[in-house]
């Protein structure tokens, strides 16, 4: 991409789209249109359209739609699955109707099916069932791939994908609703150690793995994508590098923390998919990994939730 090229992020106010935003104002792009309340809702046809009439940008990261844990997309799968596609159909269609360069959007790795062949390889997709514990948002996300690919083989458009494993980090949503396990199980241990609670309950068995990646690791790998990433017939997966349990994950959110409680695991709550790590050799092969080690992007989110995060609605106490 040109320094001075006009360059939007679809979703700019989101925790992926904010790390985007500063990670290009890192790299010297000057020229970034749609921040803050410039920002169109991406939802809304006659608002996005007149911005891109507007701003005319030449490069467009897609990483806005709505999200959440298993809690969320339990209870809103008609509202994660509308806002998505209205978002996917919306921003794609003008950035093709006003000539984008090229688009990148952001998956997510609930695409793959769950009981898919660990860990998860672009060849994957669509080979199975889904999770159904966010089957709805899942689709949604699915169906924003193969639209990039549809406008491709049709139009001729530079529209990639890629599928990033899960993201957290400053700028995170912690709260008790929406946020996802590394958000939430903050959120929760923090207000335990400042409640003296004897125990905090965490969801499931703990057994399930994931793979996660620090959202300013995931900004910079957006950044080589857009910049290096041609396939246009194949998304490409972002994983973090380091796989754990959610048990493992707690624990180290407990010393993270400093809360000094019990855990209890609760197996009437769901685990959702069993195995979820991203095979990333492809990206890898490309030149890029992810760089921050885990106990570090954990401290850098707990010390954001200490100094900003902590305006969300406080959890139950147990």
């Amino acid at each position: 991409m040109e320094l001075n090229a006009k360059v939007y992020v679809a979703g700019g106010q989101t925790l992926i789209g904010a790390a985007i935003l500063r990670r290009l104002e890192r790299a010297g792009y000057v020229n970034i249109v749609g921040k803050a309340d410039e920002e169109p809702p991406p939802s809304d046809p006659a608002q996005v359209e007149a911005f891109f009439a507007r701003t005319n940008p030449a490069y467009v990261f897609l990483v806005s739609g709505d999200s959440g844990g298993i809690a969320a997309n339990q209870k809103y799968p008609a509202q994660l699955m509308l806002d998505n596609l209205l978002t996917e159909c919306i921003v794609i269609d003008n950035a093709h109707r006003y000539g984008v360069k090229k688009l990148l959007y952001l998956a997510s790795s609930c695409v793959y099916p769950r009981n898919c062949p660990q860990p998860m390889s672009e060849g994957w997709l669509l080979t199975g069932p889904l999770e159904p514990t966010n089957e709805a948002y899942a689709l949604a996300k699915l169906a924003g791939i193969k639209l990039c690919q549809a406008y491709n083989h049709q139009h001729g458009t530079k529209f990639i994908s890629a599928i990033p494993a899960n993201a957290f980090g400053p700028g995170d949503d912690f709260s008790p609703e929406d946020s996802h396990v590394i958000a939430a199980l903050i959120r929760r241990m923090h207000e335990a150690k400042n409640g003296s609670w004897e125990a905090v309950d965490v969801w499931g068995t703990g057994s399930p793995q994931r793979d996660f990646i620090f959202v300013d690791d995931l900004a910079d790998a957006c950044l080589f994508i857009m910049e290096q990433y041609c396939e246009k017939q194949q998304p490409v997966n972002v994983g973090g590098g380091g796989v754990y349990s959610i048990k493992e994950l707690a624990e180290l959110i407990k010393r993270v923390v400093g809360y000094r409680g019990e855990l209890r695991f609760d197996r009437t709550k769901p685990d959702g998919m069993p195995l979820k790590v991203l095979d990333s050799s492809v990206l890898n092969g490309m030149g890029w990994k992810s760089s921050t080690p885990f106990g570090t992007a954990l401290r850098a989110t707990y010390d954001w939730f200490l100094q900003a995060g902590q305006t969300a609605r406080p959890a139950n106490v147990p």
